[in-house]
């Protein structure tokens, strides 16, 4: 299912990418930009997890550099029946954590130095289970794709819309056109991005329930992810974060941009209250009768 939800996303972003191409360059625009998407999907399906963790500055670390995670990492990988992931840090003092990878056999586990100076064991162990079922429900591939088309159209659409004020657009039919092709092409250059954030935000948003939910009965533990999640909640507030880009923001456990945004109307993440407000439910609960409905 996960792969036919990858394929959707990818055409509607490819079709965005294509009417930019149209309004800016009329149909030479069109062929020109159908060929960028062509190239974004491969590099966004090949190596948007190297895009990530670049974005995000991270360097991988091994087991004696990082036992605590590997330890951990090497328990989940078990219990969720997966390949081990690689593991990264980031530099960034904003406690996070995000997975990325095309695939459970290509796979990438990312964690802020913040998040390990405020969380214990038990939190951590809660995060990382989450983080592993994205990896497990192969939501990864999804999210990272949806990240880099996300930022391409974003780029290309800022470009855009000063090469049509300053420079022109289209070609003669658009400039027989005169302002209400200007204006049209002006508005389509906006809203191309909104959409995009958009599509983000749908993306996301219904698979942190489901990371939250599965994380929590692979771990057992619903209350350590809820106290994590508090904690990251409040850190992500007054220590803003160093290296995350609103095109890979939705890939993060909470949204890095949160201090940030103006009433997050466009958050990729559902409220946190409402997360913490879940998993409670859910650990109040007898164990045998947490399976996700």
């Amino acid at each position: 299912m996960n792969q036919l939800k990858t394929a959707f996303w990818m055409v509607l972003l490819t079709v965005l990418l294509v009417l930019i191409g149209r309004v800016w360059l009329g149909n030479g625009g069109m062929l020109l930009f159908l060929g960028v998407a062509v190239v974004m999907n491969g590099v966004a399906y090949w190596f948007s997890d190297r895009i990530a963790l670049a974005a995000a500055q991270a360097h991988e670390v091994g087991p004696a550099e990082a036992p605590m995670l590997h330890r951990l990492a090497e328990r989940l990988a078990t219990q969720y029946h997966v390949p081990k992931p690689r593991v990264y840090v980031s530099p960034d003092p904003s406690p996070n954590a995000f997975a990325t990878g095309r695939n459970p056999s290509h796979a990438a586990i990312c964690v802020n130095e913040g998040l390990l100076r405020i969380l214990d064991e038990e939190e951590l162990y809660g995060v990382l289970a989450h983080e592993f079922a994205h990896v497990r429900n192969r939501d990864i591939l999804i999210s990272s794709v949806v990240a880099v088309l996300a930022g391409a159209i974003t780029l290309i659409a800022n470009v855009a819309q000063w090469g049509l004020m300053f420079g022109g657009y289209g070609g003669r039919d658009d400039r027989d056109r005169g302002a209400g092709g200007l204006i049209g092409g002006l508005l389509l250059i906006i809203l191309a991005p909104i959409a995009a954030a958009l599509i983000q935000l749908a993306v996301s948003r219904s698979r942190e329930y489901e990371a939250d939910h599965t994380g929590a009965e692979v771990s057992g533990d619903p209350m350590a992810l809820a106290s994590a999640l508090r904690k990251l909640e409040r850190a992500t507030q007054v220590i803003p974060s160093q290296t995350a880009s609103p095109a890979f923001a939705h890939l993060y456990i909470v949204n890095p941009l949160s201090g940030q945004t103006i009433g997050n109307l466009f958050s990729t993440h559902p409220p946190v209250e409402e997360r913490i407000r879940r998993l409670e439910a859910m650990a109040a609960r007898p164990p045998n009768s947490r399976r996700s409905l």
